[in-house]
């Protein structure tokens, strides 16, 4: 899968998620599609995917063994260096630690890990 795939891989689960999890309406911004959203968010999506595939890469797939949270935190992390890198000063909310983020993005964040593991399987 090229990083153009894995990023819109990325973007697809992020909206499924915020979907499934997201308490009431969500923010338009959260469900933006693929073909709208913003030139930096897609090479942020990008950088992720590939910091993920890697981690199963050099992990011979172990990363199964990961609980959902600590897959979820790695998304989170990864996350917070890509809005530290396109943003001289992001939102608090962009850069928020684990223990900040709602619910709702803990589990979203859990399920691109996780779709990203089933991809390349």
């Amino acid at each position: 899968m090229s990083q153009t795939e894995g990023a819109r891989l990325f973007r697809e689960t992020w909206i499924a998620g915020v979907h499934q999890h997201f308490p009431g309406e969500p923010k338009s911004g959260y469900v933006t599609p693929w073909a709208d959203t913003p030139q930096w968010e897609r090479e942020a999506a990008g950088s992720v995917y590939e910091q993920v595939r890697h981690f199963i890469e050099i992990s011979d797939g172990r990363t199964s063994r990961l609980s959902r949270e600590q897959k979820g935190r790695f998304i989170a992390t990864c996350w917070t260096a890509q809005m530290f890198k396109h943003f001289d000063d992001p939102k608090p909310g962009y850069v928020a630690d684990w223990p900040d983020l709602p619910a709702w993005q803990q589990e979203t964040d859990a399920d691109i890990f996780e779709a990203i593991e089933k991809a390349l399987n």
